[in-house]
C-alpha cells in the first residue's frame, strides 16, 4: 500500500493558496489510487512545540531524564516513522517574512536526528529516510524566482537544505508567486500552479 505523509503549515486556514494545492495534490493521489493511505498533518491546528532545552536534549542524542524529555522523544519517534512510512511526502510552505512558517520548522526540528534521519561522515551528512518523492508547494505575495529579489528568499533555500540533508532529492517544488500582485497576476499564478500541482504530484509507480 501507497502512503502519503501530507504536510499543511498555513496559518490562514480554508482560505490558504498552499493549502488549497496541498488539496488538489491529496485529490490527485487518492484518485490515481483510492487505497492510498493518507497521514495527514496540520501544524497550525495542531501545533508542535517549538524547541526547548528538554526538547534539544534529546534530539541530539541525550537520554531522557524527566517526563518532558521522554515526551519529545516520544514525538520526535512518532513524527521521524510517519516520514519513514510514507512514500510520497506533500509539504504546504506558504512564505512568512521570507521563509517558512515556524510551525513548519518545528517539525523539521523534531525530524532532523543525527544517527537517525542522517549521519555525519568525513564526505558530508548521509540521509538515512529512504527514496521518496517530495512536492512542496510554495506560496508567495511577491515575486524571488528571478532577479535581485532571490536574494532575500529564505524559504526554498532553506527547505532544499533541510530535505536534502536526510536524503530527499527528488524533490519538485510548485511556486505560487505574485499573490499580491492584483487579481489577475493572481488568477494567473494560481492556475499555472494548479497545472503544476496536477503534472508533479503523482508518482511514477502511482501513474504506471
Amino acid at each position: 500500500m501507497t502512503t502519503a505523509l501530507v504536510l499543511n503549515s498555513t496559518a490562514r486556514g480554508s482560505q490558504s493558496v498552499s493549502r488549497q494545492l496541498v488539496e488538489l495534490a491529496t485529490e490527485n493521489l487518492r484518485e490515481a489510487d483510492p487505497d492510498i493511505r493518507i497521514i495527514a498533518r496540520d501544524l497550525d491546528a495542531e501545533p508542535l512545540p517549538h524547541l526547548t532545552a528538554d526538547v534539544a536534549h534529546v534530539i541530539t542524542g541525550g537520554s531522557p531524564s524527566n517526563p518532558a524529555q521522554e515526551a519529545a522523544l516520544r514525538l520526535s519517534d512518532a513524527l521521524i516513522e510517519e516520514l519513514k512510512a510514507a512514500d510520497v511526502v506533500i509539504i504546504g510552505a506558504p512564505m512568512y517574512n521570507f521563509g517558512i512558517p515556524s510551525t513548519l520548522k518545528s517539525w523539521f526540528d523534531y525530524v532532523l536526528r543525527a544517527g537517525v534521519t542522517f549521519r555525519y561522515t568525513e564526505q558530508g551528512p548521509i540521509g538515512l529516510v529512504g527514496r521518496k518523492k517530495v512536492v512542496v508547494v510554495e506560496s508567495r505575495a511577491g515575486f524571488y524566482s528571478e532577479g535581485e529579489t532571490m536574494a532575500m528568499d529564505s524559504q526554498e533555500p532553506h527547505l532544499r537544505t533541510m530535505l536534502g540533508l536526510m536524503g530527499l532529492k527528488d524533490v519538485e517544488f510548485v511556486r505560487v508567486e505574485k499573490l499580491a500582485f492584483g487579481p489577475e497576476a493572481m488568477n494567473a499564478a494560481l492556475e499555472g500552479a494548479r497545472e503544476r500541482v496536477r503534472q508533479v504530484a503523482i508518482p511514477e509507480t502511482l501513474a504506471a
